[in-house]
């Protein structure tokens, strides 16, 4: 599987899920620094994982159900487009692109040697989305399920190896930072968009994120 086939879905479902489980830590934290009473690292843990198995499932759903409808949607679009499709339209299309007639003439004689090229020509010019038709949503809802749980877990991880009682907010903030940084670097390598840019932009999320949680927290604690 190749990394950028899938990058939408690890990129959206890991920076999610590391926003969402680390608002539960920021929230309660934020909570404790008003002076709330009864909450402990444990109640973190135990709110963290099911917050973060519950959105899991929910955004894999959720991809899978988007994809499907937006492949039924290119079909029936492309189905539509090519119902109505002949050599004139062809012309037509090439005509548009800056062909003079007698050129996009000749071009579609040729092309028309491909039925499948000239399907692919007229619904590429025809419909306003990208090509589906090769989407896998099933595939894309486990991605995006799987880069959740594995992103989302890394906050609470040091409740979970230092034991509920023993985990602390420093240990969580900077395991968060760390996934976010490597979530950001993947994206560059990906894209091939400048690094910074690509860290600047999922830090700049992730701490809003945060920043937003611990202050609900400390004004509803």
């Amino acid at each position: 599987m190749r990394l950028t086939q899938h990058l939408k879905q690890i990129t959206y479902g890991g920076n999610d899920g590391i926003v969402t489980t680390f608002a539960i830590v920021a929230g309660f934290a934020g909570a404790e620094a008003e002076g709330a009473a009864g909450i402990g690292a444990l109640a973190v843990l135990v709110f963290g994982l099911a917050n973060l198995f519950a959105d899991g499932v929910s955004m894999g759903l959720g991809e899978f159900l988007s994809t499907r409808s937006a492949r039924a949607l290119y079909r029936a679009e492309r189905a539509r487009v090519l119902a109505g499709a002949d050599g004139a339209a062809l012309v037509r299309m090439l005509e548009a692109r800056g062909l003079s007639q007698p050129t996009a003439a000749r071009a579609a004689a040729c092309l028309e040697e491909s039925p499948d090229l000239v399907a692919d020509l007229l619904a590429g010019a025809g419909v306003a989305m990208p090509d589906l038709r090769g989407a896998r949503p099933l595939v894309d809802g486990l991605v995006t399920f799987g880069a959740f749980l594995t992103f989302g877990l890394v906050p609470l991880l040091p409740y979970l190896l230092a034991g509920p009682e023993a985990g602390s907010l420093g240990a969580s903030v900077g395991a968060s930072l760390l996934a976010l940084v490597a979530l950001g670097a993947l994206r560059a390598r990906a894209t091939g968009e400048a690094l910074w840019r690509a860290l600047a932009e999922v830090l700049g999320v992730g701490v809003l994120c945060a920043l937003v949680a611990f202050a609900v927290g400390a004004i509803v604690g």
